[in-house]
């Protein structure tokens, strides 16, 4: 009579595994349960965002609208064809920030790791600028310009910090957002200098995109922003549980049998193609990728990157800062990128007061 075999134990940490035949899959209920409330928030917000606006429109309204109604044909083209691309456009532009600002955080095991403080943001917005002032260039000319430019700054960024032996995966962190910082301090002289050599025109142009804004949006903005995350989300997730060992630092990863300079360059070219792509469609929009990953972390309380959670955490925060930015006083309808400036600083005072009330 031969022995039964040990019950393979669960792994810790409120983990969960599904085992079907030679397949097994980890996942955790808290991080479940908090993706499906942020699915939730995201489909409220965005009903009442497509109500919201000169027209007032009910939940009611809006789903006559997004059905077609033939009834009400003036409210189907106000659903369809203004504000159901500004919504879209917030809330994968939020996502691919989202997720690319937790890739940056994780790769460089520091909070400050996202694209708007390391420079790449600013980078895509050199290009941008550069096409509007010296080239007069269409929007589409713009976006391209900005995605080059961004993904240029990256590189940039990205071998400068790795000079004298820098690591980006453990003390080079510090490093890599240093250089970041610098690079974009160089890049915002550089703009500011674009900006003075430009025309009457152009400089108002340029200063509209660098707004960060989702006024106009429409349909032409949501189909690239869709194939940006397409094509460079699934990189990142497919990398996500790389990732987490490389936060344990670079040696103990390659012993785990991790491919450190593969997966490194394989999540930077999809976090800036991310990043890149969210900036040519709205412009510059600070915030989100710093805050949607740790928010999201905080909220799911689980060790690996929120990969997932922080994408959709940032698509929840684009979406609600576009509401306050329509509902603020005087009627002023704020560039979202303004309003997440304003809500960015209150985010790091506050988090500043809570690390300082621990201590």
């Amino acid at each position: 009579m031969s022995a039964r075999p040990a019950p393979i134990p669960e792994p810790p940490g409120g983990q969960k595994v599904l085992r079907r035949g030679g397949i097994s899959l980890l996942w955790r209920p808290r991080s479940l349960r908090v993706c499906l409330v942020l699915g939730l928030a995201l489909l409220g917000l965005a009903i009442v965002l497509l109500g919201t606006g000169t027209i007032r429109l009910s939940p009611a309204q809006v789903l006559a609208g997004l059905l077609g109604d033939p009834g009400e044909p003036m409210i189907t083209r106000v659903i369809q064809r203004l504000r159901l691309p500004r919504v879209l456009t917030a809330l994968l532009v939020g996502a691919a920030l989202g997720l690319a600002g937790a890739a940056f955080q994780s790769l460089s095991r520091n909070a400050l790791g996202s694209p708007d403080v390391i420079g790449f943001t600013t980078g895509a917005a050199t290009g941008a600028i550069t096409a509007i002032i010296l080239f007069q260039a269409t929007p589409l000319q713009t976006a391209l310009a900005a995605i080059l430019s961004g993904m240029g700054t990256a590189l940039a960024v990205l071998l400068l910090a790795r000079r004298g032996g820098g690591d980006t995966a453990a003390g080079g962190g510090y490093r890599l957002i240093l250089v970041g910082i610098g690079a974009g301090a160089i890049l915002g002289g550089v703009n500011t200098g674009l900006m003075l050599k430009g025309g009457l025109d152009q400089v108002m142009a340029a200063q509209v995109w660098l707004a960060g804004s989702l006024n106009g949006r429409s349909w032409a903005h949501v189909w690239p922003a869709l194939a940006g995350l397409v094509v460079f989300a699934p990189i990142l997730l497919a990398q996500s549980r790389r990732l987490s060992l490389l936060e344990m630092g670079a040696d103990t990863a390659r012993q785990l049998g991790v491919r450190v300079g593969a997966t490194r360059l394989w999540v930077v070219l999809a976090a800036v193609g991310l990043t890149s792509v969210a900036t040519a469609a709205t412009g510059p929009v600070a915030f989100i990728a710093l805050a949607g990953p740790q928010i999201a972390r905080r909220l799911t309380r689980a060790p690996g990157v929120p990969m997932v959670a922080g994408a959709m955490t940032g698509a929840l925060l684009l979406m609600a800062a576009d509401l306050l930015g329509q509902a603020a006083p005087l009627a002023l309808n704020l560039p979202v990128g303004l309003t997440t400036g304003f809500l960015g600083g209150l985010y790091l005072i506050v988090v500043l007061l809570g690390d300082g009330r621990r201590r």
